[in-house]
């Protein structure tokens, strides 16, 4: 049977409480990380934007400037702004799309590649206080709520959702087929 939201956080009845509301710590999550984000950013001459760019090239590879925005959570137009200031300072590369003339796709260069590993290693700390506490199993049941959530806010499946779903499995068929003591990948 599905959990429901407490009736008092639904009803106008009864007393508001932010504490007990699930999205109030969402943002206020949120817009902590954002703001510890920036700051260990700045160190190493980044920004929240650059390494979100710089983060979905290193795990999706090549990718259309569209793409890029779903998954930044940016609109199309500041994600093309985005992408063209990276291209002059040469953290990427632009080209057409030989199947597709309107489609932009976008690629590390190395000194992208360079720059998120400098990303990485400012941000390593922050991940690790973020996460202090939490065994892997509860931030992967963390982020199975969250995902339910989306879903249920957007009304069905999406297709980011898809796309964790198929990246899930393929994790777990990869381990299911290593042979023992072999190293595993990062997905």
């Amino acid at each position: 049977m599905a959990s429901r939201v407490p009736r008092e956080l639904a009803s106008s009845e009864h007393e508001f409480h932010r504490a007990d509301w699930p999205f109030y710590w969402i943002a206020r999550v949120n817009a902590l990380y954002t703001h510890e984000m920036e700051r260990v950013l700045k160190v190493v001459n980044c920004d929240l934007s650059t390494w979100r760019v710089l983060a979905i090239l290193q795990e999706q590879g090549v990718s259309s400037v569209s793409d890029i925005a779903v998954h930044s959570v940016s609109k199309l137009s500041t994600t093309t702004k985005i992408v063209y200031r990276m291209k002059a300072d040469g953290l990427v590369t632009t080209s057409v799309s030989a199947e597709d003339g309107r489609v932009t796709l976008v690629e590390l260069t190395p000194a992208g590649c360079q720059q998120l590993q400098r990303v990485a290693d400012a941000t390593h700390g922050l991940f690790q206080r973020s996460f202090d506490g939490l065994t892997p199993a509860r931030v992967v049941k963390l982020n199975e709520l969250l995902k339910q959530v989306f879903r249920n806010l957007h009304g069905g499946d999406h297709p980011i959702l898809d796309e964790a779903l198929a990246r899930e499995e393929g994790a777990a068929a990869a381990k299911k087929k290593a042979p023992a003591g072999a190293p595993r990948s990062r997905s």
